[in-house]
């Protein structure tokens, strides 16, 4: 494959570029005749996205796609976190986009296949898989024509369906995804072991147990307790429980696990805040475990609504934040303080609070904003 772009002087022409403002690119005449300089523009996007997000393709000959195809890739902090639950010999992607998730999770497979509808992404991502060393079978095609005519067996088949509109405060369903999962299920099941899906962080946990067959195992995925996505795992094979592991990359938390349905057997105990307040993290709240949370750890409820925790003594090994804190009145707080505001079930915001107290953001004291049971509450840090 042959691309302009790859030109010495052009690519010596982006390196230069990179901090320069695109926008004002943009505005000026491309100084070679054979790219343009929306051409030259998406590189520099490229390289900027992989500096973030998938540093492994900073390298020379390497071409990135426009924008949107960036975006919807996974990071290769979560594509490596997966690769080390799939193995087996034949792997297919069938939403295969710029290939990040694939370049990870088919590392443990002898025979890779990618499937993608648009022409452009597998010109390119077969040129970089190339680039770097890497062998799979490219299919142009769209997936539910490839479905139809295909007569292979995989041990995995991959999918992270799109989108087919971008309302915001919508329901998020599967019926809203392209392919639709619900339509296809049955036929993915029936051509392979293993049939791993990703999802938005947004979509709902028992809706999915609702809709979906054979599920063996959720996975809710955090980087920095910044929840990216829910990997879902159908299997072939019957399961008698269903496991929710719960995921917090970049962090020294410990995995969490739980059996899909223990939330419905588990009953919080309440009590007004003791010496050390607990703040789950992200994907404990997505999983919407709360009072699992309670009669895991052994700890204290402040409310219903609040999701805040609370001991006597220390637990270790919590996955999310552990504060020492004491009840406070509010007449205790002195303007121009400097402190992490924190907020859950409490009428004000954290710009709010500060607004109403006169305090500085930042430093290394923690004010929490909350409701027990009796009332409202503020929390300071000693």
């Amino acid at each position: 494959m042959e691309i302009s772009i790859l030109n010495k002087e052009i690519q010596n022409y982006i390196d230069v570029n990179l901090n320069t403002d695109l926008h004002s690119l943009l505005l000026k005449k491309s100084p070679f005749p054979e790219v343009s300089m929306q051409e030259i523009v998406q590189q520099i996007k490229g390289k900027q996205v992989a500096q973030k997000k998938f540093p492994f393709l900073l390298k020379d000959g390497v071409v990135f796609p426009p924008q949107l195809s960036l975006e919807q890739s996974s990071s290769d902090k979560t594509a490596v976190y997966k690769a080390q639950l799939l193995q087996g010999k034949k792997f297919i992607d069938l939403t295969s986009g710029f290939g990040i998730d694939a370049y990870y999770l088919s590392a443990n497979f002898e025979e890779v296949t990618l499937v993608e509808q648009n022409p452009e992404l597998v010109k390119i991502v077969e040129h970089n898989w190339t680039t770097l060393g890497k062998k799979a079978k490219f299919i142009n095609q769209k997936l539910e024509d490839f479905l139809t005519h295909n007569t292979e067996i995989f041990d995995v088949i991959y999918l992270d369906p799109a989108r087919r509109d971008h309302q915001k405060n919508k329901v998020f369903l599967l019926e809203d995804l392209s392919p639709n999962i619900l339509e296809i299920q049955d036929k993915l099941l029936s051509i392979s072991k293993q049939v791993v899906i990703k999802l938005s962080p947004l979509i709902d946990l028992k809706y999915l147990v609702s809709v979906l067959k054979n599920i063996s195992r959720i996975d809710i995925i955090a980087v920095k307790n910044d929840v990216k996505e829910i990997v879902v795992f159908l299997s072939c094979e019957h399961s008698e429980a269903l496991h929710c592991h719960c995921i917090n990359l970049e962090s020294e938390e410990s995995d969490f696990e739980f059996v899909f349905g223990d939330e419905e057997n588990a009953s919080a105990e309440y009590a007004e805040p003791e010496k050390f307040i607990y703040i789950p993290n992200n994907t404990l709240l997505k999983a919407g475990i709360f009072s699992l949370i309670s009669t895991r750890f052994n700890l204290k409820k402040l409310h219903p609504n609040s999701h805040i925790y609370s001991s006597d003594t220390k637990i270790e090994n919590f996955p999310g934040r552990i504060f020492e804190m004491e009840v406070i009145d509010g007449k205790r707080i002195k303007k121009k303080d400097q402190y992490n505001i924190i907020s859950k079930n409490f009428p004000l915001k954290p710009e709010e609070i500060k607004k109403k107290y006169g305090l500085k953001d930042g430093g290394n004291d923690y004010l929490i904003f909350t409701q027990s049971k009796k009332g409202k509450l503020i929390l300071k840090s000693v």
